[in-house]
């Protein structure tokens, strides 16, 4: 079975909310960060830089979240077909942890990058549900968990950004979410 190897309040809790939403089971391994014990001998064996989530499917092991996401999507046949239709995903993901989590966490720009980033995303919420239209995905995944944590954890105003508030609102009702941010 794959296990997932998190924290409480850690990045663990997006890639529970996938697993969860694509019904693959797995078994969820706590490390208590406070304590320091993905600092620890055992856990740097399985991931080098000390860091959560990181995944173990038999004797394979892949940390970094992103990766994570783009790796559970392709193994379990929820990637698309087309190359240019990946590479839209791959971007979406990319764009949560490179872009979007580091703008809208980050005091020091998230006065500026807050609303240069929520704009355009309210503007593709406005026309479709989802990141890449009327369905779910991956991309939602990664881009709707930045976005429920940043509401739930800094409460800004988002009253300019409707649509990413409905956007959130529709991530936060998913049963997956309540099952993956309920237990983190």
């Amino acid at each position: 079975m794959l296990k997932l190897y998190g924290g409480a309040r850690s990045r663990a809790s997006i890639v529970k909310f996938y697993l969860e939403e694509i019904a693959v089971p797995y078994e969820f391994v706590i490390l208590d960060l406070e304590a320091g014990a993905q600092l620890q001998p055992e856990y740097l064996e399985i991931n080098p830089m000390g860091k959560v989530p990181t995944i173990v499917d038999g004797d394979w092991k892949l940390w970094e979240s992103g990766a994570i996401l783009l790796y559970l999507a392709q193994k379990y046949g929820k990637m698309p077909e087309t190359l240019e239709q990946q590479a839209e995903i791959v971007q979406w993901v990319m764009f949560a942890n490179a872009t979007l989590g580091p703008g809208i966490f980050t005091e020091a720009s998230r006065e500026s990058e807050t609303p240069r980033l929520l704009k355009p995303l309210n503007h593709i919420f406005e026309k479709q549900p989802f990141l890449m239209g009327d369905e779910f995905g991956v991309a939602d995944a990664a881009v709707g968990l930045t976005l429920a944590y940043f509401q739930m954890m800094l409460i800004p105003d988002l009253t300019p950004y409707p649509a990413v508030v409905d956007y959130i609102k529709r991530m936060s009702e998913r049963p997956a979410f309540k099952s993956a941010i309920g237990g983190s």
